[in-house]
């Protein structure tokens, strides 16, 4: 027997003691939210199920923030033993689930009869533009041959100024969540990472920022005031993870503690510069004016905006100021 029960403004059904909400045909902020609300009053009830159910098979759309809802759902539901089982999963929903990786960490029944794989979502015009990809290509093709010609004086400044490696390799999150691996030339000690937790974070809570951080070398800070660190980025230009122009790539340990809303500033690619580069990046302390910075470019993105934006961190980087 089937009984519905209203919960928020997603339906739920109960299949025996089996939980079956169905996700919306648009699973985007508004929806996500009411989603991933749905889905915590039922892991709150005083019996939880071992499984719940999402039905997807009349979903159509999803983006950055209906993947934040799946992300958060599932961390609450793992840390209560719950199983999340995605059934009647279409083929443009399944793209977005294998680009993201979440294919590998949730349930997934795909519709019974299997189509051709789709493409993930246009969550955002910049994301389809295949000028800007062309503008990336071109940026991407001239940055690397600047960093090829700046590369042996770095290299060689990095090494008698502080042993270990040329290069910072760490995970961002990029488009949707998707992970990548973004390339700097090192301007911290080597075991920066490890020191994290005993330097004092002057920003909020989903950010980290220290003006006099002790774990800057000498040539990092030149190398960080003159942008000079950021060079290998240009290969994750050309590779298609990052643009020349976007919004600020954030590190998997700040998406992990982001509110569903917060999910929509990766509804666009991450870029090498942005609003937050031009408007003072350093000054910049509070998560909230980040997200402002993010959402104000996703609003008024056009491909003469984007040139801007670079004309100006060119300036900003000659003047040093903002840095």
């Amino acid at each position: 027997m089937v009984n519905t029960v209203p919960e928020a403004d997603c339906k739920v059904m109960f299949l025996k003691d089996t939980p079956v909400m169905q996700l919306p045909v648009r699973l985007s902020v508004l929806e996500a939210v009411a989603f991933k609300e749905t889905c915590q009053q039922i892991l709150q009830k005083s019996s939880v199920p071992e499984q719940i159910i999402f039905d997807c098979s009349q979903t159509t759309f999803i983006d950055s923030c209906g993947i934040g809802a799946l992300v958060s759902s599932h961390k609450s539901a793992r840390e209560k033993g719950v199983e999340l089982v995605l059934r009647g999963v279409p083929p443009h929903v399944m793209a977005v689930l294998q680009m993201t990786a979440l294919d590998q960490i949730l349930t997934l029944e795909p519709l019974d009869e299997p189509k051709p794989q789709a493409p993930p979502p246009t969550t955002h015009p910049s994301v389809r533009s295949w000028v800007k990809r062309l503008l990336d290509i071109l940026g991407g093709l001239v940055g690397l041959a600047i960093t090829a010609i700046a590369f042996i004086p770095i290299a060689i400044a990095i090494k008698l100024d502080s042993p270990g490696p040329i290069f910072f390799v760490q995970t961002r999150c990029g488009w949707m969540g998707k992970r990548f691996r973004i390339w700097k030339f090192r301007s911290m000690c080597v075991d920066a990472e490890e020191q994290k937790d005993r330097i004092q974070n002057q920003a909020d809570g989903k950010v980290f920022k220290n003006e006099n951080d002790p774990r800057i070398t000498r040539v990092g800070r030149f190398l960080r005031r003159s942008s000079l660190d950021e060079l290998p980025q240009f290969w994750n230009v050309l590779k298609g993870e990052m643009s020349l122009v976007g919004t600020r790539p954030p590190t998997p340990n700040e998406v992990e503690i982001y509110e569903v809303p917060e999910w929509q500033r990766l509804d666009v690619k991450p870029g090498m510069t942005g609003e937050w580069q031009v408007n003072g990046r350093n000054q910049i302390r509070k998560f909230e004016d980040i997200i402002k910075l993010d959402l104000r470019y996703q609003e008024n993105w056009s491909l003469v905006y984007d040139l801007k934006l670079i004309i100006q961190t060119i300036l900003v980087v000659f003047r040093k100021t903002g840095m």
